[in-house]
């Protein structure tokens, strides 16, 4: 299947690094008009540029904005209108995977994480939602992880903000079926990305004498597919969700694991 981009742009948080710089990776690769990476740091997000140079024709906007704060999501979200005209998909990727004892979590630290995930998405979906309904074509993405469906001990906040995510869009789902808006969610399972390299290196520090090479295959030994899935697999579902090849699937919640998840 060939999945075509054209006439496309799209908007991708955490795009500096990992995931998001895949997804825009293949959404320019498949034809994109645009892409705009929002992300915190300047330096990764002139790095991520560079690595995007002569991929597709599409023109790529590097911006610096914190997805933790409305102020600079407005001011991002402009500035991506700015320099792409237009916004039709909205891949809301930004997060971390921060856990520990549930009496640990104090109430900053579940403010921080609602404002990073779950705020975040909700606050650049509905800036983009008008120029959606108008134009009757729209794409969200929420990027998740597996623990929305299947949470854990010890997993909060992480968990119970990305099952947040995962209502958000089965709600938002609902709501924009009328206009041509699709809404689906992403579950990562065990991806190689950047955090599994300062993983390593963590374990290095500690002393353990083991190659990355090694280390990503003790960790996707146990995955049913026996290895950890890339960034471009991640990328290639993202794709054809966020293209016309995709037309009728909205509100679902699509595990990218390996078949690690003890749940559908």
């Amino acid at each position: 299947m060939q999945i075509s981009m054209a006439g496309r742009t799209a908007v991708i948080t955490g795009g500096s690094k990992g995931l998001g710089l895949a997804m825009a990776r293949r959404f320019l690769a498949s034809g994109a008009d645009g892409v705009a990476l929002l992300a915190r740091s300047e330096g990764p997000l002139a790095e991520a540029r560079a690595s995007l140079a002569g991929i597709g024709t599409g023109k790529v906007a590097a911006i610096a904005c914190d997805v933790a704060d409305a102020a600079s999501i407005k001011q991002g979200y402009d500035q991506a209108m700015a320099e792409l005209g237009r916004i039709d998909i909205v891949v809301n990727n930004a997060g971390q995977s921060r856990t520990g004892p549930f009496e640990s979590i104090t109430d900053q630290i579940w403010q921080d994480d609602i404002d990073l995930k779950l705020f975040a998405a909700i606050r650049l979906a509905r800036l983009a939602w008008p120029q959606m309904k108008e134009r009757k074509w729209g794409r969200v993405i929420n990027v998740l992880n597996t623990g929305a469906k299947a949470p854990k001990a010890n997993g909060a906040p992480t968990h119970v903000t990305r099952a947040a995510g995962m209502a958000l869009t089965k709600v938002l789902a609902g709501e924009g079926a009328p206009h041509g808006i699709l809404v689906n969610a992403m579950l990562v399972g065990l991806i190689v990305t950047d955090q599994v390299a300062r993983g390593h290196a963590a374990l290095v520090a500690k002393g353990q004498n083991i190659t990355l090479e090694q280390h990503i295959a003790n960790t996707g030994a146990p995955i049913p597919l026996g290895r950890m899935g890339t960034a471009e697999e991640f990328a290639n579902l993202a794709c054809f969700l966020a293209s016309d090849a995709g037309s009728y699937i909205t509100g679902t919640a699509t595990n990218v694991d390996g078949g690690a998840s003890p749940v559908v």
